[in-house]
This record gives C-alpha cells, structure tokens and sequence, in this order.
C-alpha cells in the first residue's frame, strides 16, 4: 500500500506529514517513559523482520494481485503502541529512501495508512482489551485477524480519501473504493494469520515480551530472551534474503486497483515539489525496487533484503540512544 508521490498534492502531502510528525512526537515522549532496556535490540530486531516480511507478496487467488503484510499490528503487539509506530516509521523510510519503495513527498501518507492504524486503533482498541484475561492462541489469533482486517480497509479507505483531496482525477472515488476495500479485506486477512503465527511464537517462547497482556499465572518461557532475538533475527535473514526471491510478480492491492479503475499503475506528475522528491530519492535509492541498478540477477533481491533489515536494526538501535529511549528517569 505504498502510495507513490503522484497520488498526493503537495497540500495533502504537507497535511498528513504534519499528522504523522504529532502522533511521532507524542511516541518519542511516551517512549522516553519507558523502562525496559530489553527493548531496545527488540525494536531492532523485530523491525528488521517487518522489513523482510514486506518484501513477500503473496497472490491473492482469482484476482491477479498480491498484498504484502503492513506490520504495525504485529509490532505494537510486541513493542507496544509508540514504539511500534517509531519502528514503523524508521522501516517505511528507509524503504523510501534507499529503495524507492514508496514516494518521499507521500512519506506522511504512506506513515499514517500503513502504522498509524496499525499501531494505535490495532493495538489500543483490539489487541489490548482482548490480551487482559491472558494470551491464549485463540486469543491472540483473532486479535490478530481481527486487527489486521480493521485497519487494512482503514489505511485502504485512508488512500481513496487522499488521492480524492488530491483531486487525482484518474481514480473517482467511488470506483476507486470499490476496488481498494475487496483487495485489502483478503489481504488483511492473510495478514492477520501471519502476525498471530508469530505473536503465538513469541507466546511460547517469551510469554512476557507481548505487550498488554496480563502475564499472571503464565508457564516460563521456553527459549531465554537472547536465543529468542537469534531466532527472530535468521528468520529476517531467511525472510529477505531467501523467501523474497519467491515473492509474487503480480501487482500489489494499491496497484491492482489503480490499474482497474484508471488502466495503470503509474501516474505522472509535474512540478517542482514532486521533481526534487524524485531527484533526492534517485540519489539516495542504491538498491530502487529492491534491484541491482542496471541488474536483473536476483541475487539484488536477496542483498536488499538482508542490507535493508541491517539498516533498520542500525537506525532502531541508533534512535534508541540519541533519544535515551528505555532509561530509568533519574531521581529528583
């Protein structure tokens, strides 16, 4: 659901930066509060799989599209609300930035469809209530399902409403609706068994990294919290740098719909805002489209992957220290 910098007008665009940038700024207070030190190679790590898992589009059978995992649900799950949303942002930037996935100028868009809802509506008003009598599989699956298919058709309506304001005239709202919320209702739904296989993981190895669970009366974990970090972090290795070499060719949900109703998936726009956005992100894209440039050999698939989930853990773990995230306040 990446949106790319054509569907939006610098007016929107400057909105939605402006929303994001509030709901990042709360995040980073409510963070700071935070005592948990554990969560700092936890942010990474989990990050750096998010990142990997975004790389597989799956198909969605008799439609001709795909859908990839959004991942906020699965993060705020595990980190909680506000950190989650600052890893969802760290993880949509550098996908921005250094790999053309998603339009710069549509960064706030792209934040605010795809972790906002995720990490805030997912987690505050479905994870949470449902973890308070304990984590149960079933539990947690339909937690899962449920947060996932929630707020996937409202990041889904999100766009429609954006690209509306926007006055892209090659997708009416209407039909552009009608296509966007079907698509991401069955990706949603492949989301959410994805995030409750590894949230229920995470229950029997580390029953206490869950967020928002009531923890009392739970068994002992059955792998300490250091082998379950190695576990999750050769599952993102193998995630990108192996699984993505099998990942769909058929159009995402966004683009599937845009080609339905306006017959591509690329819209043009012109103007200076939009020419420096394209200028700043083909400079600083070295892998665009998760690619060697001037490469077809798939091994390009695989070093994204595995380079772009080390530069996630690298600006998690560095973000961490420069805004003392996780640290006992000093005594007064």
């Amino acid at each position: 659901m990446h949106m790319a910098d054509a569907l939006v007008s610098p007016g929107v665009a400057g909105v939605m930066f402006a929303c994001s940038g509030i709901a990042a700024g709360y995040s980073i207070y409510k963070v700071r509060l935070e005592q948990d030190q554990k969560k700092i190679p936890l942010m990474g790590i989990m990050g750096a799989f998010v990142f990997a898992a975004q790389m597989i589009n799956f198909t969605i059978p008799g439609t001709g599209s795909s859908g990839h995992i959004c991942g906020g649900m699965m993060l705020s799950a595990v980190l909680g609300p506000y950190a989650g949303f600052l890893t969802m942002i760290g993880v949509l930037l550098i996908q921005g930035l250094f790999f053309a996935d998603g339009g710069l100028l549509a960064l706030g868009c792209n934040v605010w469809n795809m972790a906002f809802y995720g990490c805030f509506v997912g987690a505050l008003l479905i994870w949470r209530p449902m973890m308070r009598k304990g984590a149960t599989k079933g539990r947690i699956t339909l937690a899962s399902v449920l947060g996932c298919v929630l707020t996937l058709q409202m990041g889904a309506f999100s766009v429609c409403v954006e690209t509306f304001i926007s006055g892209i005239s090659e997708l009416p709202f209407g039909a552009f609706l009608a296509a966007m919320q079907p698509i991401h209702l069955a990706i949603g739904l492949v989301e959410g068994l994805v995030t409750a296989a590894v949230l229920c993981f995470l229950s029997e190895a580390r029953p206490e990294v869950l967020w928002g669970v009531n923890h009392e009366g739970e068994k002992e974990g059955r792998l300490s919290f250091k082998n379950t970090l190695i576990v999750l972090a050769v599952a993102a290795a193998l995630t990108g740098g192996i699984l993505a070499l099998f990942a769909s060719a058929y159009p995402d949900g966004l683009e599937w719909s845009m080609e339905k109703v306006a017959g591509t998936a690329e819209l043009e726009a012109a103007g200076g805002v939009y020419e420096s956005a394209a200028k700043i992100q083909e400079t600083a894209a070295f892998l665009p489209d998760y690619a060697l440039k001037g490469s077809e050999s798939p091994i390009g698939t695989s070093i994204s992957g595995i380079v772009g989930a080390l530069l996630v853990v690298a600006l998690c773990v560095a973000c961490c220290f420069a805004f003392r995230f996780f640290r006992r306040k000093e005594l007064q």
